[in-house]
């Protein structure tokens, strides 16, 4: 029986990090063509970007960041509509609580992959080999899953 919930644990587990990476990824990809324009102004006005010599000296490197960073925020939000700034807040707040979800369920995932493998008493490379594949199986369900969809209701809306 101990065997059996090992497992339920590490699948249980997966499944928190599968089905927020899904949703997030259909959840965000309804708001994406709204996003794209946000973006476009975004990119033909952004300031230039930090020098790469100012990593010798870190510190300042980190606050010519922080301004540029603030003058991007600036000017973005100056040429945006008040609608398109709601829109624009509400997907990064959407984007960052699945991304917190995700990380939540991945934290838990990597604590159940390494009680399986204690529990079997496998070597730590195990570990690893399944963590990177049932990411990888996660990410990839939601892509394959994503894709179908789009060719689904693109086939529907060539036989209309």
């Amino acid at each position: 029986m101990h065997d059996a919930i090992v497992w339920c644990g590490f699948f249980g587990a997966w499944l928190l990090v599968a089905g927020p990476v899904h949703q997030a990824a259909l959840e965000l990809g309804e708001e994406r063509l709204e996003v794209e324009e946000i973006e476009r102004i975004a990119d033909a006005s952004a300031p230039p970007p930090v020098s790469a010599w100012w990593w010798l000296f870190p510190p300042m490197l980190y606050v010519r960041h922080r301004q540029r960073d603030a003058a991007m925020r600036e000017m973005l939000l100056s040429r945006l509509t008040p609608r398109q700034v709601e829109l624009m807040l509400g997907y990064l707040n959407k984007a960052t609580g699945w991304l917190l979800v995700g990380l939540g369920g991945l934290l838990i995932a990597a604590k159940e992959t390494w009680e399986l493998c204690e529990h079997y008493e496998a070597e730590t490379w195990v570990f690893w080999v399944l963590v990177v594949v049932a990411l990888l199986a996660a990410l990839a369900n939601a892509g394959l899953r994503m894709r179908r969809g789009r060719q689904i209701v693109e086939r529907r809306r060539d036989m209309a």
